[in-house]
């Protein structure tokens, strides 16, 4: 990788990365729009109830892939190819361990996490039917995030992206297939959705049969050292991912004691569109990171806070767009979700969409830095960063402020969450500078 181009590679990885994530992002709005033209607001509101656990796979993937990826780029930088090599296997153990529990769920305590995630008698059906295949699923979700995060690392930001592509293009046909034509309800949805990133990893097996992959499957035990490093530096993904699982719980369960089954399926369309924001930020990060972490393992620090600055350009640039557009189309966004002309779901999405996605600047500042910490090796900072937003401050924040302003206080916790950790992120970069820059010249 050549050193002095930053802004090349930072629009070439970058915006391969963010095609791709927004593609996998529309694993679960795809199903949103089908289920919610197929099944109503009963579908819709089953959907939004299971929709956690996928955050919770998808979480434990990205921590393993992003995690092991970042590894992968410092030693490769580095010329530590038998390193390289036990990463990778040493990722593809874990992937195979966390997939294995998450099966078991899936086949033996589906309809008790349906219940215990808030499900009633008029859509426990439906949300344990989508729960359990999309746990059964989940050796395929947690093995495409690894080889996700490990291809476009190695070079191959273009496969990775076009296999998320086609994998999400998947799932929005056989969305359609099976909910309509084939008329298999809530179980089409869940079955397309897994069918996705089965179709992802058979795309990128050309990356192998090409020969063009650096990182090899080795014959070796699981190394402790590894594992820790592995998780360390991948656990604010997980937190990402799990935080918005759990904090999707609390909301569910506060907004179906104000408004009702109603007005979980008005939170599911924001939940979802906050999928799609979420993604682009996500992708942002992950397509940075790699480039941060060659430059930092090849000691050329300059070069990593320069991509760290067209990062957080780019994230105001892409948030300023993004709550303009909600803003002036909450209504017809919200329409799109509400196949039966609900006029109550209706006003509360229209007002939770402007005043929920007041925090997308902050958020996209927040992930972009925890994603820099954890890819030059800080990992504590980036792990502040992500419980805090995470989990401590969000949960009684939603508490206190929906018993304070009922509703839109539910809407203002994640702007006031966001932007309390984004003041306190700031003050921990400039520390961080600091100090890293005196360890550099003292050394």
């Amino acid at each position: 990788m050549k050193q002095q181009s930053s802004m090349k590679y930072f629009l070439h990885y970058t915006a391969l990365s963010v095609l791709g994530t927004l593609g996998v992002s529309c694993y679960i709005l795809a199903d949103t729009f089908f289920v919610s033209k197929g099944l109503g607001s009963r579908g819709l509101a089953a959907l939004n109830l299971a929709i956690p656990v996928y955050n919770f796979i998808h979480g434990t993937g990205l921590m393993l892939g992003m995690g092991g990826a970042t590894r992968f780029s410092i030693c490769k930088s580095q010329g530590k190819q038998q390193e390289v090599n036990r990463i990778y296997t040493n990722t593809v153990y874990l992937a195979l361990l966390f997939s294995a529990v998450f099966v078991l769920v899936g086949f033996f305590l589906s309809r008790r996490l349906a219940i215990l995630l808030g499900a009633d008698a008029s859509v426990l059906e439906m949300t344990d039917t989508y729960l359990r295949w999309l746990l059964l699923f989940a050796p395929a979700f947690i093995l495409n995030d690894v080889l996700l995060c490990f291809v476009r690392n190695d070079e191959g930001p273009q496969l990775s992206m076009i296999a998320m592509l086609i994998g999400s293009f998947s799932n929005i046909v056989l969305d359609y297939l099976f909910i309509f034509p084939m008329q298999m309800g809530i179980f089409g949805a869940a079955f397309a959705t897994g069918l996705s990133p089965v179709i992802s990893i058979l795309m990128m097996l050309s990356h192998w049969i090409r020969k063009r992959n650096t990182f090899h499957f080795v014959r070796t035990k699981i190394e402790t050292d590894i594992v820790k490093q592995e998780i360390s530096l991948g656990f604010p993904s997980l937190i990402a991912q799990l935080s918005s699982g759990i904090v999707m719980i609390v909301f569910n369960a506060i907004i179906l004691k104000l408004e009702g089954n109603t007005g979980v399926a008005a939170y599911g369309v924001i939940a979802n569109i906050s999928l799609v924001i979420a993604a682009i930020y996500t992708g942002i990060a992950q397509g940075v990171q790699p480039l941060i972490s060659t430059f930092y393992g090849s000691g050329n620090d300059q070069q990593a806070r320069t991509v760290l600055r067209y990062a957080m350009t780019t994230i105001l640039a892409v948030s300023c767009a993004v709550y303009l557009i909600i803003f002036v189309f909450a209504e017809p966004i919200t329409a799109v979700f509400n196949s039966e002309n609900n006029i109550e779901l209706q006003r509360i999405a229209v007002s939770g969409l402007k005043l929920y996605f007041l925090s997308a600047a902050f958020m996209g500042y927040n992930t972009i830095l925890a994603t820099f910490f954890t890819s030059i090796e800080k990992a504590f900072p980036a792990h502040v960063l992500s419980v805090l937003r995470g989990l401590i401050l969000i949960i009684p924040m939603a508490f206190f402020l929906s018993a304070l302003w009922g509703m839109t206080g539910v809407w203002l916790t994640c702007p006031i969450t966001e932007f309390l950790v984004a003041m306190l992120g700031f003050g921990i970069y400039l520390t961080q500078r600091g100090r890293y820059k005196v360890k550099r010249e003292a050394s």
